[in-house]
């Protein structure tokens, strides 16, 4: 009586897709984007040169797929932290420390799109620049949800000044690994909220503020 090895089950689509990304991610941190190739990515992934290809149409198209990703889950942890906060104090600091923490936690990957990625790759320029567009929009828009004497421009404004600010100190903590994200928040909350507050007057009194009984 002979016997056939059970078939391997297909992996879906998505999950495949979510795999490669993973795998591309940790290549093009290592070594670099213009030296990491596709066929090191594919036998690290277990799949075919042309099935990478398939899903992504060219290397390029690998790393703005791991741009694009990056921007979604970074999108979806800053509303999720923001949920439920008691105020524009707390909305803030809950939204940069899930910047920080997002930072901390794709530290190498993070590093490759600013720097290497973003000088080499026209394409993910755009997609960097999409990133702090998609923060300053989200920021822009709780501080226009609240009650207060700030108008759309000035709330743009403020908005560009904390995602510019928390980019730059983000740099400063890579030379500065003792700075995780909490201390990292407390320093643009001391800096930034002092300069915002007395604009910001949420429905029903003054802004409350930590320690406020």
């Amino acid at each position: 009586m002979t016997t056939t090895e059970p078939r391997r089950r297909r992996m879906p689509k998505a999950q495949r897709k979510a795999q490669m990304l993973d795998i591309a991610e940790g290549v093009f941190a290592e070594r670099g984007y213009l030296a990491a190739s596709m066929d090191e990515i594919a036998e690290r992934v277990g799949v075919s040169k042309p099935m990478l290809y398939e899903y992504f149409g060219s290397k390029e198209g690998l790393l703005i797929g791991c741009i694009h990703r990056a921007r979604t889950e970074l999108l979806d942890r800053t509303q999720q932290a923001i949920t439920g906060a008691d105020g524009p104090e707390e909305v803030l600091r809950r939204g940069l420390m899930a910047f920080f923490e997002f930072i901390a936690e794709h530290k190498q990957s993070w590093s490759l799109l600013r720097q290497e990625a973003a000088i080499t790759v026209p394409s993910a320029v755009e997609e960097v620049e999409g990133i702090r567009r998609q923060q300053t929009d989200l920021i822009a828009a709780v501080i226009g949800s609240f009650d207060s004497d700030v108008d759309a421009v000035e709330a743009e404004a403020f908005a560009e000044i904390v995602v510019g600010s928390t980019e730059r100190l983000a740099l400063w903590c890579e030379r500065r690994p003792e700075v995780g994200p909490a201390l990292a928040t407390a320093y643009v909350m001391d800096v930034v909220w002092r300069g915002v507050a007395s604009r910001l007057t949420p429905a029903g009194g003054a802004v409350r503020r930590d320690g406020d009984g």
